[in-house]
């Protein structure tokens, strides 16, 4: 019984994430983004003038996969690159005004794909699925 249990846990957890997923994917398109792009650009809305590696620090991602995160973005007038003043040997990613402008579309697509996930579950379960989904993330992490 606990096995299927188990077994059953696991595999809702790869339905929704693959949902959410292909959702939240084809929300971005509507703006001309890829999935990851978003978490980018949440860090240079933070405060921009960052270095690749600090996006990668970020992002838990590879050098490779931020810096053809970085050509798209900047191909798509969202970033762009800047040699750092002190130090020419580093780029730093700032966002233009195109990419400031997507801070709000974004925070609603993310809302509304929050929203859809949640919807219909009380306060006080995602208080509880909060915890045992950090416990998971730990126990894996």
């Amino acid at each position: 019984m606990a096995d299927q249990v188990d077994c059953d846990i696991r595999q809702s957890l790869d339905r929704i994430s693959s949902q959410m997923r292909r959702n939240y994917s084809e929300s971005l398109r509507e703006l001309n983004l890829y999935v990851g792009q978003d978490n980018l650009l949440y860090r240079l809305w933070l405060g921009d003038g960052v270095t690749q590696m600090q996006l990668c620090e970020h992002l838990k991602c590879e050098p490779p996969t931020v810096t053809n995160m970085v050509k798209s973005l900047e191909q798509n007038g969202f970033i762009y690159r800047k040699r750092d003043e002190q130090d020419a040997r580093v780029m730093r990613i700032f966002l233009t005004d195109k990419g400031k402008e997507l801070e709000k579309p974004v925070d609603i697509k993310w809302r509304e794909q929050q929203g859809k996930l949640l919807h219909s579950i009380s306060t006080e379960d995602r208080q509880i699925l909060r915890q045992l989904m950090q416990q998971m993330e730990s126990n894996i992490g």
